[in-house]
């Protein structure tokens, strides 16, 4: 977790392009929100693993809807009731699950639905809003953060100071070796 962590903050502060991050973080919401062993949250997860996106932002949204998701459980139930038991929807719910890889959906599982549903819907407006945040970020609250007195602090820890120092000398490694 902490490794993802890092690797967010890192994308954040580097050049890799706004939309990946953001479709990292859209995709971690999603497959948060729909419960696995299903074969709808495997389709999503390889989907997802085919598309350019920042995976540990991935990772770590997801990680971090799973632990707010028991919260979020009665609402994504209701939701999925809603959904499986419209009336117009019955024929091809019915139809979906006659299906041979129907049953292994678990579509007409009232959180599968509920999750599917919200993550869909939430899955642009997430998308969006982490794109537009991002050179907020880079040009305004990094430079304030890097020069904090927390950050300074931060910086004076032994292990923090060594892991920097590690990543300069891999850095001027890899620069020596490509020139």
């Amino acid at each position: 977790m902490i490794k993802a962590i890092a690797k967010v903050f890192i994308a954040f502060n580097s050049n890799i392009r706004r939309s990946q991050i953001a479709s990292g973080f859209a995709w971690g919401l999603l497959l948060g929100l729909v419960p696995g062993n299903n074969l709808i949250w495997l389709a999503l997860f390889l989907i997802s693993l085919t598309l350019k996106n920042n995976y540990a932002g991935q990772v770590l949204v997801m990680a971090l809807v799973k632990l707010v998701l028991p919260a979020l459980l009665p609402l994504l139930d209701r939701l999925g009731w809603f959904l499986l038991t419209l009336p117009q929807w019955q024929g091809f719910w019915t139809r979906l699950y006659n299906l041979p890889l129907g049953p292994f959906t678990r579509f007409n599982n009232t959180l599968v639905a509920g999750g599917l549903c919200a993550g869909v819907v939430l899955w642009l407006p997430l998308f969006l809003i982490v794109r537009a945040f991002l050179p907020l970020y880079r040009n305004k609250l990094a430079p304030r953060i890097a020069q904090s007195r927390l950050m300074g602090g931060i910086k004076k820890l032994p292990l923090v100071s060594s892991l920097i120092k590690a990543g300069q000398s891999a850095s001027s490694f890899t620069q020596k070796f490509i020139n």
